[in-house]
């Protein structure tokens, strides 16, 4: 159930000061993100920290992905914040809050208890969460976890048919509320930091519980995957992803599942016009968190253009550095409907388990709430493109004066 109230950042603030300055209490976590990122990485072993830091190639996209200072807040005053409503409706669903998380693969490398650590706190929280093909956890499991709390599926589509049948068969019946198919990791990007160990952790078998439970994969195996691990990782690396698919394969997810559809990945504006035309029910910009595609375009980058191609004709999710509140605040103004969070709640978990990522959400919404509010907007609704200026129309033009 959520915990999210009118004035629920002012309560934050106020719980915070009160425990630290009355009861000499200061916050288990840290407050700042760098400071998280820090203690996450002691906290991680080096597999974790390989496998979550940084991005493709020489890490440009992913440096630049998380500027979002060329966008600035324009707050407005004496407008009446008294009572602050985050609650906003995507995909026809009524959302308590404007942030979700986005899909994480292979949380076991950042906590022992993975997905399970982060249902329970996205669950406590009422956070919305998208669960990866490559968790830990099987999507059963982890919808249990979940509960009421809105959750979507998030689809890497193998190159065998019967497999993705039975995994968009597995999360409608699981109680998943979209299938989040995921168009920009036909292959993988040139990720240095695993490459310069040669650490690749599906070989491992970590990031596989869909597919070593999923009934059409194991009837592929000549021995189920707990007795010959081995063969079983080769098989799913066999046929995980599909490189050859095209937007006219859209039509196949469409025929499996009565969910709604959210193609995540885009950066152009031509693909999120064909994802309209090819039926698709929201948009995903997103870079992969900077994992993909070194040089690419940022996803802060790519948004306004395409929220303007596609109007009002789908909703639109944004992730990829995100990193406060305000970045969510400035993504909502530039057309995000959902801003989604990853890196943040990775430490959160890595640094504390469900604790950690509970005390990450927490403090998040909770400066969203400030900042909606001293800016002057009642609700999600009003944060629309006046609330933000780029920073190449703030400069004054020369006047003549002397």
């Amino acid at each position: 159930m959520s915990e999210i109230t009118d004035q629920y950042g002012t309560q934050r603030v106020n719980d915070l000061y009160r425990r630290g300055t009355l009861d000499g209490d200061p916050p288990d976590f840290p407050v700042s993100y760098d400071d998280l990122r820090t203690a996450a990485h002691e906290a991680m072993s080096w597999q974790g920290r390989a496998y979550v830091s940084g991005g493709a190639g020489s890490d440009e996209t992913f440096e630049r992905g998380q500027d979002f200072s060329a966008w600035r807040i324009v707050p407005r005053m004496l407008r009446d914040v008294e009572s602050r409503d985050l609650s906003t409706t995507v995909l026809g669903q009524d959302l308590p809050v404007p942030v979700a998380l986005t899909p994480l693969g292979i949380q076991s490398l950042l906590h022992e208890r993975a997905e399970y650590a982060t249902a329970e706190a996205a669950a406590d929280v009422g956070v919305p969460t998208v669960l990866s093909s490559l968790s830990s956890t099987p999507m059963e499991e982890v919808a249990d976890v979940l509960g009421s709390t809105p959750k979507w599926f998030q689809f890497y589509w193998s190159s065998d048919e019967h497999i993705a049948r039975s995994f968009l068969t597995r999360a409608e019946d699981a109680g998943y509320d979209a299938i989040v198919v995921t168009v920009d990791a036909p292959i993988l990007g040139w990720r240095e930091r695993l490459i310069e160990r040669g650490y690749y952790p599906f070989l491992e078998g970590d990031g596989v519980a869909n597919y070593f439970s999923d009934p059409a994969f194991r009837d592929r195996l000549d021995a189920p995957p707990e007795e010959d691990t081995e063969a079983a990782v080769e098989e799913f690396l066999d046929i995980f992803g599909d490189a050859s698919l095209t937007w006219d394969d859209l039509a196949f997810v469409r025929e499996q599942t009565d969910l709604p559809i959210v193609v995540k990945g885009i950066l152009d504006p031509r693909d999120a016009e064909l994802a309209v035309e090819h039926g698709v029910d929201a948009i995903g910009v997103s870079t992969h968190g900077g994992r993909q595609v070194d040089g690419s375009i940022t996803a802060i980058e790519a948004l306004p253009e395409i929220a303007d191609a596609v109007g009002d004709d789908v909703d639109i999710t944004f992730d990829s550095g995100v990193r406060r509140a305000a970045d969510a605040y400035k993504a909502i103004a530039l057309g995000a409907d959902l801003v989604m969070l990853g890196r943040p709640y990775a430490y959160g978990l890595a640094a504390g388990g469900a604790d950690g990522v509970r005390t990450v959400l927490r403090n998040l919404l909770a400066e969203f709430d400030l900042t909606m509010g001293l800016s002057g907007r009642e609700a999600v609704a009003d944060i629309g493109l006046d609330a933000v200026r780029h920073e190449s129309t703030l400069v004054p033009e020369r006047s003549g004066r002397r």
